[in-house]
């Protein structure tokens, strides 16, 4: 039942690895996306992010990846405040970004030798087959991207982002460009090398079944709104705890009992909840 679904409101008061405290993003003077945005995220925890487009959610993992900086606020993680892109979080995107004219050993191996430059060819080469073994692609490592499907790609992207070992893994809906049944497969996939990695995770997605599978928590996203002609910034409206088993997979989901409660408690925070109020 969603009286039995555990929700709390704003900044949750448990010890993190990651940490986000008061974070807020201004572009408008006066109207900040979002404001005061603070959670956690504890070592080996898989934590969805959803919200309407415009929400900030991106903007909140590109402050985790180092790529943009906040208006107000901190991120800390393992005990450092972010500052700049780093090795130590991995980042897969919706596109790919695999460099076109190297092949997909060359590609990870590329990423690799960043991390671990005093390695030697073989060395990196067994490290990299590894991973590239972890999804599936071994036929495949000597081709460009351009010889690759869009699942395919989307697996050497994640193979790579696993090679370097990060301390955090993060994914901005790196499966929307996807069919359906790769999606699935891939989503199978990398709940795999998660538990078996015990990899943390952070992941935006627009997908609520996507986040119900993956995650162990669910954040909720409101936007900016104009409320009684006085404007509220967007922010963390809601955390759901995944009261799932955690070694669910995909087929089945919708068998276990609390399923239906908690995406429907999503899907009404979406459709009729996410405006700040």
């Amino acid at each position: 039942m969603l009286n039995e679904l555990k929700v709390s409101h704003g900044p949750l008061a448990q010890p993190g690895f990651l940490k986000i405290e008061k974070l807020a993003k201004t572009y408008v003077a006066d109207k900040p996306v979002f404001a005061d945005v603070s959670f956690t995220v504890a070592r080996g925890e898989f934590v969805c992010i959803i919200g309407h487009s415009g929400c900030g959610k991106t903007t909140v993992l590109n402050v985790l990846a180092g790529l943009d900086t906040a208006t107000e606020g901190h991120a800390f993680m393992d005990g450092r405040e972010i500052a700049g892109p780093s090795l130590e979080r991995g980042v897969v995107f919706q596109s790919h970004a695999l460099m076109p004219w190297l092949t997909v050993r060359q590609n990870i191996a590329f990423a690799v030798k960043s991390k671990w430059p005093e390695w030697k060819t073989p060395q990196i080469n067994v490290h990299v087959e590894k991973h590239v073994d972890m999804v599936g692609l071994l036929p495949a490592i000597d081709k460009k991207p351009s010889q690759l499907s869009g699942g395919m790609k989307q697996r050497v992207g994640i193979a790579r982002a696993f090679a370097i070992q990060p301390k955090m893994l993060l994914l901005d809906e790196p499966f929307g460009a996807l069919d359906a049944l790769t999606r699935g497969t891939i989503q199978d996939e990398l709940m795999g090398i998660v538990r078996q990695t015990q990899q943390t995770v952070f992941m935006i997605t627009h997908d609520v079944d996507e986040a119900i599978l993956l995650s162990d928590r669910i954040l909720l996203m409101s936007n900016g709104n104009e409320v009684n002609g006085r404007y509220v910034p967007g922010g963390l409206a809601e955390v759901v705890q995944n009261p799932l088993p955690r070694d669910r997979t995909r087929a089945q989901l919708h068998h276990f009992p609390g399923y239906y409660d908690l995406r429907n408690h999503i899907v009404d925070f979406l459709v009729s909840r996410a405006k700040a109020h």
